[in-house]
């Protein structure tokens, strides 16, 4: 998909030489990759203290089977 975007040119041409990248597209790529783990962590970091553990688990136990 085509796509016409007026991003600043000194913002692309900073990501191009902090990223090392080759290309505009490689940079914009990148970026939007950063920016959705970025939201979907804040999302899990708003989960912290919300789920119920059953306190019988063992982890350890899960560990040593094979």
């Amino acid at each position: 998909m085509a796509t016409n975007l007026a991003i600043d040119d000194n913002l692309i041409q900073e990501a191009l030489i902090i990223g090392k990248h080759k290309t505009k597209k490689a940079v914009v790529t990148e970026a939007l990759q950063e920016y959705i783990q970025r939201r979907k962590q804040l999302e899990i970091i708003k989960m912290f203290g919300s789920i119920d553990y059953d306190p019988d688990y063992d982890y350890k136990k899960q560990r040593n089977v094979q």
